[in-house]
């Protein structure tokens, strides 16, 4: 570890001196990875410098104590345990920041939630969870900007899509792609009966353009007439896009704006983000051998979390992890979920002996 502490401490140097290169602040994207990188980094070096300082500090009471009187070596001995301790709680924080990071950590997200199984109440269900979204969102200081959505008969949305803009967006809000399950007596149900009824929510990591090269000749781009809510203007005019990748089969519609260069523009930004998570998919099932989907067949019986509303509860099965405040992790209080799987998936990776 050391010596990859010292290589790490020679790139921040390096780097620290880059940053005031006139080409470097003349290009907005290499200047923006240049600055995350540095931040990354500093973490590090101000760590291994704290770490480098106690360990001079206990060399230097141990010392003393070998030549001190009984007064002096009371002092000296809390001193040695007290450098000890910061030691090791330093060392497991150095071991925190050399985990190996998610190559999307410092991108935003789009999100896509769709009613699975149960009809007009799943449906309903999808725009709960969007609601839960949009409120963790606002919590967060992220901004959330919708795609496309398209709403059901009672109010619900058969799909939405949206993008969510914030520092550690993706490495937050990773951990909710998967199907989710409601447990409740829905609107529709007249004799008071608890239903199961389920949604999919899927988590793509933005791409942005230098990530995904896309070939022009590779769309076929579709416009038509819009349908459903928006006005006369969106009824009347082609501005709904179908953009389709013939190479993977990919179709992404975007009908909301009123303008078909503004819906073509959202049409590319989600193409590009599943093609982007296509690719790392591909990439990690090479790795592992194996992918495991996020979305699964949609069906009741394959969750990650539960929302029970007649125990107020809600079970994230991942972890089981089980809290009582359904309503609050509905307006958006999801940190208790969230923080549960950073913090199992850090112990996991240095169970593994990884970083």
């Amino acid at each position: 570890m050391l010596e990859r502490i010292e290589a790490l401490e020679t790139e921040f140097t390096d780097l620290e001196a880059r940053l005031g290169d006139p080409a470097l602040l003349a290009d907005p994207k290499r200047y923006a990875d240049a600055t995350r990188r540095y931040r990354q980094l500093e973490a590090i070096v101000a760590v291994s410098s704290r770490l480098r300082a106690r360990r001079d500090d206990l060399a230097a009471a141990r010392e003393l104590y070998g030549e001190a009187d009984a007064g002096e070596r009371e002092l000296l001995r809390e001193e040695i345990d007290a450098a000890e301790r910061d030691l090791e709680d330093l060392g497991d924080e150095l071991r925190l920041l050399l985990l190996p990071r998610d190559p999307n950590d410092d991108k935003n997200v789009i999100m896509e939630i769709r009613g699975a199984e149960g009809g007009e109440e799943a449906n309903l269900f999808a725009r709960d969870l969007f609601e839960m979204y949009r409120g963790y969102a606002g919590r967060q200081g992220f901004k959330l900007t919708v795609l496309e959505a398209s709403q059901s008969d009672l109010g619900g949305f058969n799909d939405v899509v949206f993008r969510i803009e914030g520092d550690h967006a993706w490495s937050k809000l990773k951990w909710e792609a998967g199907p989710h399950r409601v447990q409740r007596v829905p609107v529709t149900e007249s004799q008071g009966r608890v239903h199961t009824s389920s949604a999919t929510v899927t988590v793509l990591p933005e791409a942005d353009e230098i990530d995904v090269e896309i070939d022009p000749n590779d769309l076929q781009i579709d416009v038509f007439r819009s349908s459903g809510a928006g006005g006369q203007h969106v009824n009347t005019t082609d501005s709904a896009v179908r953009i389709t990748h013939k190479p993977s089969g990919l179709v992404v519609s975007m009908q909301d704006e009123k303008s078909q260069l503004q819906n073509r523009a959202k049409a590319l930004v989600v193409l590009r983000s599943r093609l982007l998570k296509a690719e790392q998919d591909r990439q990690n099932a090479q790795r592992s051998g194996q992918r495991r989907d996020q979305i699964g067949g949609g069906g009741r019986s394959e969750k990650i979390r539960t929302y029970n509303f007649k125990e107020n509860r809600v079970s994230d099965h991942r972890l089981g992890l089980t809290l009582y405040k359904l309503d609050r992790v509905l307006a958006g209080e999801l940190d208790d979920v969230i923080d549960a799987m950073v913090q199992d998936e850090r112990a996991r990776q240095l169970a593994d002996g990884e970083g």
